[in-house]
């Protein structure tokens, strides 16, 4: 058990710009229709925070934002969810980071990204007195947060790591391929780590995720949570010990966000003081419901309605080489 505290996630801050379903990319020029379209609060910091919130945790919310109305969006949209947002600090200069997302026919997604007020996120933009009271200290979105990629994410995983807060950290994925030599120096600070399996692969040069999953806890974290999509997840520790957790079967409409849906239902679990195996089949569940409405917080439920959901949807058998 641990300390009574809030979780606290850190990270990325995005408005997500969603239309869909994309039949096929339009020619320069040309004009292609979609079925919907929307405006939604996304990036990892705020879909774990918003998910978390809505199984009523106590959640705060440490990132960046312009001055913008986009950047007014996202507040209000987190202060009507409950989330806390009083250590969000406003940019000066930079815009609020936005995505393009198209989707499509499949649920799958192709984005255009601007980093915006996130780029000039540093670690003295970190109220360490929020950090230090956390139960919980989640990092989501390494790899596009420049200011504090690096040496500074390992000074915050250290501290919050020193302070008896349970560490996590979730990437995005690096267009740059820089993966390790940007982590390395953070990675022994991290009680789990909540990777893709694309970004895995790309860390490594391993295929399979249990293969990755032991290449990475060479580097220091104590705990690797591959997630593998319609497969599920698979979870490896440092003791050797590792299993895998089947997917929810689900009508995929729009996959943004199950990522970080994931992650809340995972670090929700731990929270609540149930085992790992009985998170990740909270965090596969959360995932799943994401993935059924468009937007990250589409798909969001109350705990005992995903609970139902656990109860009465059939998992997947994995087809995939869990090696």
């Amino acid at each position: 058990m641990f300390k009574n505290g809030p979780i606290v996630c850190i990270g990325v801050m995005v408005a997500d710009l969603i239309g869909g379903p994309l039949e096929r990319i339009p020619d320069a020029g040309g004009l292609v229709l979609v079925n919907k379209m929307g405006l939604f609060p996304g990036g990892g910091a705020i879909n774990t925070a918003v998910a978390l919130a809505e199984l009523e945790l106590e959640v705060e919310i440490i990132g960046k934002i312009g001055n913008d109305p986009l950047g007014g969006f996202l507040m209000d949209n987190l202060d009507r969810r409950a989330v806390g947002t009083q250590f969000v600090q406003k940019d000066r200069e930079a815009n609020t980071s936005a995505t393009m997302v198209m989707v499509d026919p499949d649920g799958d997604r192709r984005f255009v990204h601007y980093i915006g007020a996130n780029a000039g996120f540093t670690i003295e933009d970190i109220d360490f007195e929020m950090v230090n009271a956390a139960s919980v200290v989640l990092v989501a979105g390494a790899m596009v947060m420049p200011g504090l990629d690096g040496k500074p994410l390992a000074d915050l995983l250290r501290e919050a790591s020193r302070s008896g807060a349970i560490t996590c950290l979730d990437t995005a994925w690096d267009e740059s391929d820089r993966w390790l030599q940007i982590l390395e120096p953070a990675l022994p600070y991290v009680d789990y780590f909540l990777p893709s399996l694309v970004e895995v692969q790309a860390m490594t040069g391993c295929v399979g995720p249990n293969e990755a999953a032991v290449e990475l806890l060479k580097y220091g974290m104590r705990t690797v949570v591959v997630k593998l999509a319609d497969e599920g997840c698979m979870l490896s520790m440092t003791a050797g010990e590792s299993f895998h957790v089947p997917a929810y079967e689900v009508d995929v409409v729009d996959a943004t966000g199950a990522g970080d849906c994931f992650n809340a239902g995972l670090i929700a679990g731990i929270y609540m003081g149930w085992s790992l195996e009985d998170s990740a089949h909270l965090a596969n569940a959360m995932g799943a419901l994401c993935v059924t409405e468009y937007g990250a917080a589409g798909g969001l439920r109350s705990l005992s309605e995903i609970k139902a959901f656990m109860a009465t949807t059939p998992q997947s058998i994995p087809a995939l080489g869990l090696t």
